[in-house]
């Protein structure tokens, strides 16, 4: 079961205490044996982030702001179905409904008056940013950054002004790339402790998401898919034909796909080739060739640019640790992107987003987490990745990691001592 919701509902007083012990000073340190996986998790990102337990959210959207992202912000479409839904609950039981985009800012919250009232003297109001890295763990925040349901009972919050409070949250995400944007909440009190809450937002999310999808149906025959994580040569998905690309095709819509305002001739040429003296007429040859796969009107050039929107595995990858939602990162990430490509623009690409990922896992600290990456086909020499799983893993799972850390200290020992050997001697 997931403990999203938890067994039993959490003993106040003993979540009370863990909490006094670990905002006492000890940066995360102690043990958390009364609380839930998540939210001890989620307690110990938000000391990484420096937030203060006595602390609120800020408001960093006002009037015009506010208005402008508002009606910008493709949940504004779902906004008559997620009220429909919602606005009755809220106020009839007391509570209030929020939503907030990827970023974890309040676009909306409402509901019954006297809540509201209440809510604004810890900053609950629109236009406040509620990501965990600014006020700590709450539904909302923490759903957007694990990209889960969870619902948050009055002690767990990290905040103690928002302790009075219980939550839910579910995200919700683009019905056509899965893009993170945003998600549902619904806040109150103690009537808000019991599973139903979590799932009756849940399904919010989802009926908000179906009505993204009818109001936006995607277009076949614009909409391209590149799966290049893993894979020396990509597979693209166009106007419902499937195509394996050559290893040159794959780096040039690597690098397209990655700018869709285009890129010159020039320019373009320096990102694919290494060899400085290929000419332009070799990269025009190529993509002539590329233009016959996708069709005359998909590839377009000054810029060199494609027509239709691209859903990129790797941008999905880099859009998810954009909103903090790394263990749905590394879900999504297939291996190294072109692995075997030398593009000085795929090399690029490739070791940001590794480098990206790997940072954002150390940084997690979660042992499972970092146990997907060391275990993984492309993780299985990462020294540095192997001492940060010893770091936080478990004693009784510590051995068999120790173990190859030292197997891999030990080649590499061995590999320096060999190049020691083979380097030519110097005349004096």
């Amino acid at each position: 079961m997931s403990d999203a919701w938890p067994a039993a509902e959490p003993d106040a007083g003993a979540l009370r205490r863990a909490h006094e012990v670990f905002t006492g000073g000890n940066g995360g340190q102690v043990p958390l044996p009364s609380v839930r996986p998540l939210v001890a998790e989620s307690w110990r990102r938000s000391a990484r982030a420096r937030v203060s337990p006595d602390g609120a959210a800020c408001v960093e959207l006002a009037d015009d702001e506010l208005a402008d992202h508002r009606a910008g912000h493709p949940l504004s479409a779902a906004m008559p179905v997620i009220r429909e839904l919602m606005g009755t609950y809220a106020a009839d039981g007391e509570h209030l409904l929020a939503v907030c985009d990827a970023s974890g800012r309040m676009l909306w919250v409402e509901g019954h008056p006297g809540t509201l009232r209440r809510a604004r003297a810890m900053n609950f109001v629109a236009g406040a940013r509620w990501s965990e890295s600014v006020a700590g763990t709450n539904a909302p925040g923490t759903a957007i950054a694990v990209d889960r349901p969870v619902q948050v009972f009055s002690t767990e919050h990290f905040q103690r002004p928002v302790q009075a409070w219980t939550c839910a949250a579910a995200p919700v995400h683009d019905p056509h790339t899965g893009r993170l944007l945003g998600a549902v909440d619904i806040t109150g009190g103690d009537g808000l402790a019991h599973p139903h809450s979590l799932a009756f937002v849940q399904a919010v999310a989802r009926a908000a998401e179906s009505q993204l999808a009818l109001l936006s149906p995607p277009r076949a025959t614009d909409r391209i898919r590149l799966t290049a994580l893993g894979r020396d040569e990509a597979l693209l998905t166009v106007t419902g034909r499937r195509l394996r690309l050559s290893r040159r095709h794959s780096e040039i819509l690597v690098v397209l796909a990655h700018r869709p305002e285009g890129v010159g001739g020039d320019e373009l040429l320096t990102l694919l080739y290494e060899d400085e003296s290929v000419t332009p007429v070799t990269l025009r040859a190529e993509l002539s060739r590329l233009r016959g796969l996708l069709g005359p009107e998909a590839l377009r050039s000054r810029p060199y640019r494609l027509a239709a929107e691209v859903d990129a595995d790797f941008a999905t990858v880099d859009r998810r640790l954009g909103s903090g939602a790394v263990s749905a990162a590394l879900a999504d990430y297939a291996g190294p992107l072109l692995p075997a490509s030398r593009a000085p623009g795929v090399v690029r690409l490739r070791e940001r987003l590794a480098g990206r990922l790997r940072a954002s896992l150390v940084d997690r600290g979660d042992a499972a987490l970092l146990a997907d990456w060391t275990y993984s086909a492309w993780g299985e020499d990462d020294v540095e990745m192997w001492r940060a799983l010893a770091e936080v893993v478990p004693a009784s799972g510590r051995p068999p990691v120790l173990a190859r850390l030292r197997a891999l200290d030990e080649e590499l020992s061995a590999g320096a001592t060999g190049l020691q050997r083979r380097a030519p001697q110097t005349r004096r």
